[in-house]
């Protein structure tokens, strides 16, 4: 009776510190969220989702201070928000150095008036925090492309504020089916993107600042 007792004892012991070591391993491993901005939010949206580990990318507004704002009134200017993604990722798989790195080698950091051929407050560059280590990490990866740029970046670190979800049709417009209408005639969604982020020289703006660096340049 006693061994059969010392024997449930030890295997409860063993059960608590399997437990255990599976409760420390998940609390390393989770999901985080990272809020960036970098012009066009179909752009980096596109370029985050191609990024193993990243679960997802949503377009939206943020940093401003109309509540639930349209499409319309931030590019209309006034509302202070920006057009930005938040970045919902597996941080056992990329980290927020490697993303917060590949975000600032995706877009001109040193641009002050917008992005590309799109210009005004709602298209500047800007991370997000959301915490203190998302902080220090954001200062670190811009310290780092001003380092390699050689140039000053502009791109502010900034306290997270409220993100709202853009319109639906905003949503994955990159690959969307949906037929539009553009300047290039009646194009499907994703066409039209294609054509619009090589006429807003996007990538081959980010080639000539970041050269090899850039990490989604050559997808286009």
């Amino acid at each position: 009776m006693r061994n059969a007792t010392n024997f449930k004892i030890t295997l409860l012991g063993a059960l608590i510190a399997v437990g255990a070591a599976l409760s420390g391993t998940n609390a390393q491993a989770g999901t985080e969220k990272l809020v960036v901005a970098g012009g066009c939010f179909w752009c980096v949206e596109s370029d985050f989702e191609s990024v193993t580990g990243v679960k997802e990318a949503v377009s939206g507004y943020t940093g401003g201070s109309t509540a639930n704002p349209t499409y319309k009134q931030v590019g209309s200017g006034g509302t202070g928000h920006y057009e930005a993604v938040e970045i919902t990722f597996d941080n056992s798989k990329v980290s927020r150095d490697q993303l917060l790195n590949l975000f600032f080698r995706s877009v001109d950091p040193t641009d002050a008036g917008g992005q590309f051929c799109d210009r005004g407050e709602s298209y500047r560059t800007a991370v997000f925090y959301k915490n203190n280590a998302q902080k220090a990490a954001a200062e670190a990866a811009k310290a780092s492309a001003q380092s390699d740029l050689g140039k000053k970046v502009v791109t502010p670190i900034l306290p997270a504020a409220k993100f709202y979800k853009a319109e639906d049709y905003h949503q994955d417009y990159y690959k969307g089916s949906k037929v539009v209408l553009t300047r290039f005639g009646p194009k499907r969604q994703s066409e039209a993107y294609k054509r619009y982020r090589t006429a807003c020289g996007r990538d081959k703006t980010v080639k000539a600042l970041w050269g090899s660096d850039a990490p989604f340049a050559n997808k286009y």
